[in-house]
């Protein structure tokens, strides 16, 4: 095996692993610390790769500046940290993604504006929640969507007028409930449909007359049983039935003893 004080190199080749022709089959191979056609540094497989450097970690510093793309991805999963941090600029974007996977959540901020989507998605699900902020006007909106599924409430009203439908709906699925109010005249059925379906009682009764029958239908479900009796005769067969089930439930309950 290689000196531990010294940086181990497998003198990588692009052409198919060739057992016989290895440098090192007297000392990796030789000590059954790779597996041909299994477990291989220099095979272009990423599974024979990681098979390899889970074994032999201490290889994975010296793949980092491989020319094969998944060499190096896969090698940031093992190599030191301090060895990984150079990579926040490599050219291909797997490689930087593997890189946001291992940096420490503090130290993810240079990523944050990285130019492909899936990074910055990778930084938005482990940045600390006090620096999320900072992505909250990200250009994408799968971004943002991450961003609103994390936020503390506190600061997640602020999402509530983005741009993006998606990210919308799912700051109504997680605002309080005496915080949707200000949602109740979201432009789109869907995400009113989310409202109507968690506001409380009394507010509740602002979407009775939505011109959504989907939206009526939640909020008769939910608002105050004084409240519905106005939408007996709506258009909608369903909001009728489901008004008058309520009506029957409730004037049931009233005459038993």
């Amino acid at each position: 095996m290689p000196d531990q004080g010294q940086r181990p190199s497998l003198h990588l080749v692009a052409a198919a692993p060739d057992c016989h022709a290895c440098a090192h089959r007297d000392t990796v191979l030789g000590v059954g610390h790779c597996t041909p056609g299994d477990a291989c540094l220099v095979a272009n497989s990423g599974r024979q790769i990681d098979r390899f450097l889970r074994r032999n970690p201490e290889y994975a510093a010296t793949c980092l500046n491989d020319a094969f793309w998944e060499r190096r991805a896969i090698a940031v999963r093992y190599a030191p940290l301090d060895h990984i941090r150079p990579l926040t600029h490599d050219a291909d974007e797997v490689v930087r993604r593997a890189v946001a996977l291992r940096l420490p959540a503090d130290d993810l901020i240079e990523l944050s504006k990285d130019p492909d989507r899936e990074v910055r998605i990778t930084v938005a699900a482990r940045m600390p929640l006090e620096q999320l902020e900072k992505l909250m006007h990200d250009p994408d909106y799968l971004v943002r969507q991450h961003i609103a599924e994390r936020l503390p409430h506190g600061r997640l009203s602020r999402m509530a007028d983005d741009v993006d439908r998606e990210v919308r709906k799912v700051v109504a699925r997680r605002l309080p409930a005496f915080a949707l109010p200000r949602m109740i005249a979201d432009p789109e059925a869907e995400v009113r449909r989310i409202v109507a379906a968690r506001l409380l009682p009394e507010q509740a009764t602002r979407l009775l007359n939505d011109p959504d029958w989907l939206v009526r239908l939640e909020a008769v479900r939910r608002a105050p049983m004084e409240a519905i009796a106005e939408r007996v005769d709506d258009p909608e067969p369903d909001v009728r039935e489901l008004v008058r089930a309520r009506l029957e439930h409730f004037l049931q309950q009233e005459e038993s003893p």
